[in-house]
């Protein structure tokens, strides 16, 4: 089966891919394009997923291990083993490859035009510390200019799907008051928080321009990995979604 790779008009002037599970080797739960290394998913399959992702993009691919931080690294160099801590990359290097993992939470892919690119993993809690705004930070030491950055947050779970209690309201008010605007009430306690909306405000209060491709994780399964969608059907596990950026 052929790759589905999902793509921003507003990285129209970057190579880049937001990859759907279509056209993987995985079976069973995992069906279809799984790339995550951390899932208990066969070697052999999560390995040949990542070389066809690898051979789309033109190159071979650049990670982190993601622990849902607000830390963001600099490619320039050969991929370090293991593979550094944190939820975002950024570059200035021509060829290099830059990947993130999700199932729900954003993948949100970074260009400047003028030679600088950038990838981040923001759930709910890198998104709430920073990890948007580290990512231009990281871009701007590359030379980057936060005027010229364009941003497409991929396919990630919508608010309709995304259902919380009311600690988690309290904890963002705690932090950022102007969170209110991204909940709604939901049933009895419970409240709707929109992941996708808060990310945007966020990128765009930091300067840069930026859009959501429109696609929700959890509503499509024959599309997209969604960690939530599995906990609420009681599977083991799940699988990842790749997305990637070449500079």
């Amino acid at each position: 089966m052929t790759l589905e790779i999902l793509r921003s008009d507003l990285l129209s002037g970057v190579e880049h891919g937001f990859f759907t599970r279509k056209g993987g080797a995985s079976s069973g739960i995992f069906a279809g394009l799984n790339c995550g290394t951390g899932s208990s998913d066969q070697a052999d399959a999560v390995s040949t997923n990542r070389d066809r992702v690898a051979a789309a993009m033109g190159g071979p691919l650049r990670a982190v291990h993601q622990v849902h931080s607000a830390d963001a690294v600099t490619v320039d160099g050969p991929q370090p083993d293991p593979r550094p801590q944190a939820d975002a990359l950024a570059t200035a290097t021509p060829g290099e490859v830059l990947t993130i993992l999700t199932a729900d939470c954003q993948p949100v892919l970074f260009h400047d035009p003028e030679g600088v690119i950038g990838a981040a993993h923001a759930g709910w809690k890198g998104a709430l510390g920073g990890v948007l705004e580290a990512t231009v930070d990281a871009m701007e030491a590359l030379g980057a200019d936060r005027a010229r950055i364009r941003a497409a947050i991929g396919p990630s779970i919508s608010q309709r799907a995304y259902e919380v209690g009311p600690e988690f309201l309290d904890r963002f008010l705690a932090e950022d008051p102007d969170a209110q605007h991204h909940f709604a009430n939901g049933t009895g306690d419970r409240y709707q928080f929109d992941l996708i909306g808060y990310g945007l405000r966020r990128l765009r209060a930091a300067g840069v321009q930026a859009e959501w491709t429109g696609h929700c994780t959890y509503s499509d399964p024959a599309r997209f990995y969604s960690f939530r969608r599995t906990t609420h059907a009681g599977e083991a596990d799940y699988g990842r979604l790749i997305s990637a950026i070449r500079l």
